[in-house]
């Protein structure tokens, strides 16, 4: 049999609130929240412990957060700041272990099954990490052990800020069982209110239900859930992360309904897109174009071609034709994005355009000219 593993999830405290709050002593203890101005149409980033006793939390339109809290201390997000405490962080981390996986710039998966200072106990590694943490940058992490990724995910949010919770293979099915449905990962608000029509209230009701009966009534994450009653998770901390793609989307002051003026903030976007993919040395086969109308009605227009998305230019050659497969400029717009997937590098590409260059004579079964070369004109996916 191999052996149990031993895994760890570290999640930061209020990230961006407790950064903030770091660096300005003045707000410590008082309600801060990171993200747009409350007269704007932004959302709440993050927010400290003291404005989550309100009811504010992340994503909140940041008007409803004021509603709740007006006397919090709205504050525009620093990235660059939160970029920087949070290698300090990561690197902490590679001090126990190689198999270190972040899953964003606050919170990482960390495999101690064999690490590097040798210790057996998971439990006293994280107490290592989240001390370590503390001294090096005055901010407290929260982390969850056991003996995989979900587990251990589930874990760390259990006792919140500043805790540590253990949940060893003898304990999982009866931690589990008793959890309620809303705080198990991966189950949403929507999810949540289904399976409460089905109901399931608890891990311990979720239990009850065969693989067959949850695939009929989830679809494709019933298997997930039916795993997820009972522990299971065999998927394994991937210290590389591959970025899937690189986007911009803004969220407008106020609706657009000129066409020309929707035109003027995708130009901007894509440099920015374009900038992204200059540094990362990438581009990418599919381009995607997000408009959300002011309905909340969200859209995407996307097209593939096997020449690829480098630049700015090749990013503008194809954007307009997206643009013209919306309803922007017919109806009021409340924000745009632009994102390219399906990311491969210069060399992957020029050899597809390559295989894609013409044949040197005539092809006499060539139908209607399209304004794309033949074969590799991009499709567009509404």
């Amino acid at each position: 049999m191999p052996p149990v593993r031993k895994i760890i999830h570290v999640d930061m405290d209020a990230f961006f609130a407790s950064v903030e709050q770091l660096d300005r002593p003045e707000l410590r203890g008082l309600p801060v929240i990171v993200g747009g101005e409350p007269t704007s149409r932004g959302v709440v980033a993050a927010c400290s412990y003291e404005a989550r006793a309100f009811g504010v939390h992340s994503a909140m339109p940041s008007g409803r957060a004021h509603q709740l809290c007006p006397q919090a201390v709205f504050l525009r997000p620093r990235l660059a700041r939160y970029q920087e405490v949070s290698r300090k962080i990561m690197a902490l981390f590679h001090r126990y272990t190689p198999l270190v996986e972040p899953l964003s710039v606050d919170e990482a998966f960390l495999d101690v099954t064999d690490n590097l200072l040798a210790e057996p106990s998971a439990t006293r590694i994280a107490e290592h990490i989240r001390a370590a943490i503390h001294s090096a940058t005055g901010l407290t992490a929260s982390a969850g052990v056991s003996y995989n990724k979900f587990l251990a995910k589930i874990a760390s949010g259990h006792r919140k800020p500043d805790g540590l919770t253990v949940i060893p293979p003898e304990r999982a099915q009866s931690f589990l069982a008793a959890l309620p449905i809303g705080a198990f990962y991966g189950v949403g608000r929507v999810t949540e209110q289904k399976m409460r029509e089905h109901g399931i209230r608890t891990g311990g009701d979720l239990l009850r239900f065969s693989l067959e009966e949850l695939v009929a009534a989830f679809g494709k994450n019933g298997r997930f859930f039916h795993d997820m009653a009972r522990g299971i998770d065999h998927r394994p901390v991937e210290p590389v992360r591959v970025r899937k793609s690189i986007g911009s989307e803004t969220t407008l002051a106020t609706d657009i309904r000129e066409l020309a003026e929707v035109s003027a903030v995708l130009h901007e976007q894509v440099r920015e897109v374009a900038d992204l993919l200059a540094r990362k040395k990438t581009g990418g086969r599919t381009l995607t174009l997000k408009v959300r109308y002011s309905d909340f009605t969200t859209v995407t227009r996307s097209c593939t071609t096997n020449q690829g998305f480098f630049d700015a230019a090749d990013i503008l050659a194809h954007l307009p034709r997206l643009l013209a497969a919306t309803e922007a400029g017919r109806r009021p717009v409340r924000l745009v994005g632009v994102t390219v997937a399906n990311l491969c590098d210069e060399r992957e590409a020029r050899l597809r355009r390559i295989r894609q260059l013409p044949l040197p004579f005539p092809d006499r079964e060539a139908g209607p000219r399209s304004g794309f070369p033949a074969g590799d004109g991009p499709a567009l996916h509404p």
